[in-house]
Order: structure tokens, then C-alpha cells, then sequence
């Protein structure tokens, strides 16, 4: 037809394993190519990811996706990540397409009865952005050179093949064997794989680029494919990060450069944790310290303990009973601190909202065995039941809360979104005084407190990246340790920008950007 848009230009990350960087080189590369004008949109046809995204639309995609599709200034969509894996327990996990929960499998039963239909999911997805898009960057995930994997590949070369995409190998020289991994993915891919390998990216580089230039001439000659860029080891971009291997960089440190903090705020690490960039606001701030914590060594005494979100709350629950951490947290919400200040504020978001209730149900058997039960820390009066539909939502609403620790801040706008397979009921038999914290746009009150208002709990994830909610929580803390409120607001949204900028700033600086729109047959931008 006359006058339709060509569709978009292709270029593909793929990797030399899992956690080389993928996801922060197509970030960058995206938010390169949205400052050069041009209409781009990220995509991954599968990810594997407990820390999710919800769209506009109510629908859960990777957290990775949503946050490229931020730097490429468009709302995301699930056609950005057609097919999401959220593993539960041990080799099982729940299966999302576009969207919405579609079943529950083990890594067997995926392999075998879902991969083969599913290209025309990730291919409509994909020809659908190619529609409305200039140009479109793709991720991998793992290695093409997964050769148990390969048969039914749906995320690496495969995929590349039906994008017509040209591929980008980024190999990590962080943990060592950078050249080995490089060579070795090659020569375990086919032929016509190899052909659509055109640059190579090495990542998390520290030192003196002259030493390293004889390898990187080496690799050149011994391959034919060029090194398009060696990428600094960034610190501290403040960019959300997806998987919680990243929180393992940080065990026993605090997250952040803040070294003249005074407020201690302790993230309950337990195995299955989701969603933890609920904590990326509270790390900006200049006046806190955040730390994740596993064990009770680590725990200490801090001013506050957040228990983040979780994939399955009764496992982790289990696991809070077992290391000692939930006798920890219920002495800390019943004791003041030992320098005579106020109680230890205790935070439950989503599943740590559950932790924090009297009884978890588990009646149809969507967490572990059908009729299972399980007490919860029994710091709220409430009750949650597991059902297998799950709750994805945008929601707004502003606090509105009785407790004279929450008044002075009624009226104060907050947002976020729900992602949950539980529902929470209060336990009014109980007859604690309890205080609704917020009343949403749809007039239903959401979250709880406590009596005391030190211990309370909401679904809603991205709770703290509401600007002036963060502060005044926190100057709550400030003031019942005897510290002076700190008026300041600190908008996270703009301290992400300003990452995206940082991050394509710092990914120019050591690519060659000219050759990568050579490769994606892209007309070279004007120099600036």
C-alpha cells in the first residue's frame, strides 16, 4: 500500500551467559537512540523475572522492559515482553503471555508443551512494535550457546532470524575469561548463526584500556568481528535493575554511596523476593542508609525493617521462622531501641503486607499444598487468602489516615500499582484500634497500621517513589529519634532521567556509535 511505514530496524543484545549486562546495554542503547530522534521501542520475547512491571493497561510484563521502554519515553506494553516466567518453587513456575497469568509448569512441561506454539505470540508481538516503531532494540536472555536450549529457541538466535536482526555479543570481563567466552559462544553456534554475530560489546571493564587492546586486537583478527565498544563498570546509575542476583554485590554492604546517613533502614532479603525496586527511592535519599539483610547476624538495629514483596509469601514466611528473623522483627515492633527512642518502625509491602496479617489460607493450593495454612507474625489483624486469579492494577488515591502519626500528612497524593494472588481481609473480631492508611480513587480505604502506627503494611508497590510520602515517612522516623525534619523533596522520577542521560552519556563515551548504526542499517546521525 502506498505511503506505509517501512518496518523498524532490528539490533539484538545477546549474551555470553546470564548477567553480563544485557539489560542495562539495551537501556542505554535505547535511550542513545530516542536522543538521536529516532522512534524506538525495546522488546524481549521471553524473560525470566520475579521483579515485574505493570503497563497502563493493568497487565504484568519484566521490569527490565518497562524500565527501557521509560528511557525510550513511551508507555510500555506487553507486546515489549510477550511471555513472562515468574518461577514459585522448585522447578515450577507460573507462566505470564501478555500480560495476564496463563498457567502454571514445570521447566519440563514448558519445554515440551508451551515453546512450540509459541512463536506466533512473540512474532505478532514483535511485528506489531515493527509496525508502529522506527527502530527496534531486542534482548537475549542467557546464552544462543545454550545447546540443551537451543531446539526450541524462542529468545536468541532464533529469534534474531525471524527479527532480522543483527546481533551484538556482550560478554562481562568482570568475572574473568572474557576472550574464552567470546570465541567459545562462536564456535558453538551454527554457521549461519555465526553470520549474524557484527560486533562484540565487553562490559564491567576496570583499569587501563592500553592493556587490553593486544586482546581485543587478537579477537578482531582471529574472528573477522569487531569490538564496538569496552563499557566502564558503571557504579551507582541508579537505574532499577531486575533480577536479585544484582542485591548479591551488596551482601553485608549498604546499597548507595551515603556515608553520612542517619536513618538505618534493614530489607528483609528472603529467597523469593519480588519487586525490590520498591527500596531504589529510599536508597537516593541522602539522609538514609538501606541494607538488605539474610540472616540475623545482619540485621543489628536499625531504625526501620521493610519486608519487600515475595513470589510465594508462605515459603518465605517459613524462611523468616527458620533463620530466626521473624522472632527478630516481633521483638523489634514490641521493644524500643536500646538508646531509649521510639520502637522500630515494621513495613509490609505486598507479601510482607501478608507476613505482617494472623493467618495466610491457602485453600486451592496456589503457594504449596492445597488446604495448607500457615499463622502469620500476627503484628496486624488480618487475614489472607490465595486465590488463582491475580490482581494487576494502576491505582491512585491519597493518604487518609486517623492516626495522629499519619494526620498531618492526610491529603498527600500517592500511586502505584498492585500485583498480587492474595486477598486481605481485616479481622474486626479482633477489636484492635487499627487505622486505615490511604483511600484510593475508587473510594476503597488500602494499607493498615497499627494501634501504635509504628508497624503497617500496603499492596501497593512503588509506595516510596511517591515523592512527598517517602519524606514525610521518614522525617516520622526523623522526629522520633530526636532529629530535625528534613524539608528538602528529592523527585525520583528526575533522578531516573537524569540516569538514563548519565548512562548514554557513559555508553557513547566508550562505543563506536557510528559503526552500530552502520550495523542496524541505520543513516548516521550528524555529529553535534
Amino acid at each position: 500500500m502506498s505511503g506505509e511505514r517501512p518496518k523498524a530496524r532490528t539490533i539484538m543484545l545477546q549474551g555470553t551467559a546470564s548477567d553480563v549486562g544485557k539489560s542495562i546495554v539495551t537501556t542505554a542503547l535505547c535511550r542513545i537512540l530516542k536522543q538521536d530522534g529516532w522512534k524506538v521501542a525495546p522488546y524481549k520475547s521471553q524473560n525470566m523475572a520475579l521483579n515485574s512491571y505493570v503497563t497502563m493497561d493493568g497487565k504484568e510484563i519484566g521490569r527490565a522492559q518497562g524500565v527501557q521502554a521509560e528511557a525510550c519515553e513511551i508507555p510500555a506494553t506487553t507486546d515489549m515482553n510477550p511471555i513472562l516466567i515468574k518461577p514459585m518453587k522448585e522447578m515450577n513456575a507460573q507462566i505470564v503471555v501478555h500480560g495476564k497469568p496463563y498457567t502454571q509448569l514445570s521447566a519440563r512441561d514448558y519445554r515440551s508443551e508451551f515453546l512450540p506454539f509459541a512463536k506466533t505470540t512473540v512474532v505478532d508481538a514483535l511485528e506489531r512494535l515493527r509496525a508502529e516503531y522506527e527502530v527496534v532494540v531486542i534482548e537475549g536472555a542467557g546464552s544462543p550457546a545454550e545447546i540443551n536450549l537451543k531446539q526450541n529457541d524462542i529468545v536468541n538466535m532464533n529469534l534474531a532470524q525471524w527479527a532480522e536482526a543483527p546481533v551484538l555479543l556482550v560478554a562481562d570481563i568482570d568475572r574473568g575469561g572474557v576472550f574464552a567466552s567470546l570465541v567459545g559462544t562462536l564456535e558453538l553456534l551454527e554457521p549461519h548463526e555465526r553470520e549474524r554475530v557484527k560486533g562484540f560489546i565487553i562490559n564491567k571493564f576496570r583499569g587501563d584500556l592500553s592493556l587490553l587492546q593486544p586482546g581485543l586486537d587478537w579477537l578482531e583478527e582471529r574472528t573477522g568481528i569487531p569490538v564496538v565498544g569496552v563499557l566502564p563498570y558503571l557504579q551507582n546509575i541508579e537505574i532499577e535493575q531486575e533480577d536479585s542476583v544484582v542485591l548479591d554485590a551488596y551482601k553485608g554492604k549498604a546499597l548507595g554511596d551515603n556515608e553520612a546517613y542517619e536513618l538505618d533502614i534493614a530489607i528483609i532479603r528472603y529467597p523469593r523476593i519480588s519487586n525490590f525496586t520498591d527500596i531504589d527511592a529510599l536508597v537516593a535519599e541522602p539522609d538514609v542508609r538501606v541494607r538488605y539483610v539474610q540472616s540475623l547476624a545482619e540485621l543489628g538495629t536499625p531504625d526501620s525493617i521493610i519486608l519487600p514483596g515475595t513470589k510465594n509469601t508462605m515459603e518465605d514466611l517459613r524462611f523468616l521462622r527458620e533463620s530466626g528473623l521473624a522472632d527478630a522483627i516481633l521483638s523489634f515492633a514490641r521493644a524500643e531501641r536500646t538508646d531509649g527512642s521510639s520502637s522500630c518502625k515494621i513495613v509490609g509491602i505486598c507479601g510482607g503486607y501478608q507476613m505482617l496479617g494472623e493467618h495466610l489460607l491457602d485453600p486451592y493450593g496456589v503457594e504449596g499444598e492445597a488446604g495448607s495454612e500457615l499463622p502469620g507474625l500476627g503484628l496486624l489483624p488480618l487475614q489472607t487468602t490465595f486465590y488463582a486469579e491475580k490482581k494487576t492494577e494502576r491505582v491512585q488515591g491519597v493518604v487518609d489516615c486517623s492516626h495522629p502519626l499519619w494526620s498531618h500528612g492526610n491529603g498527600t497524593p500517592i500511586a502505584g500499582y498492585e500485583i498480587h494472588m492474595g486477598q486481605t481481609v481485616r479481622l474486626d473480631e479482633k477489636q484492635e484500634a487499627v487505622y486505615s492508611l490511604f483511600q484510593m480513587s475508587d473510594h476503597e480505604s488500602e494499607g493498615l497500621a497499627s494501634a501504635n502506627g509504628q508497624v503497617w503494611g500496603t499492596y501497593l508497590h512503588g509506595i516510596f517513589h511517591n515523592d512527598n510520602f517517602r519524606r514525610q515517612w521518614l522525617n516520622q522516623i526523623r522526629t522520633h529519634r530526636g532529629l530535625k525534619p528534613i524539608e528538602e523533596i528529592i523527585p525520583f522520577a528526575d533522578r531516573q532521567q537524569m540516569a538514563f542521560d548519565r548512562l548514554a552519556e557513559e555508553t557513547r563515551k566508550s562505543i563506536n556509535i557510528t559503526l552500530i548504526y552502520e550495523i542496524a542499517g541505520l543513516p548516521v546521525p550528524a555529529a553535534k
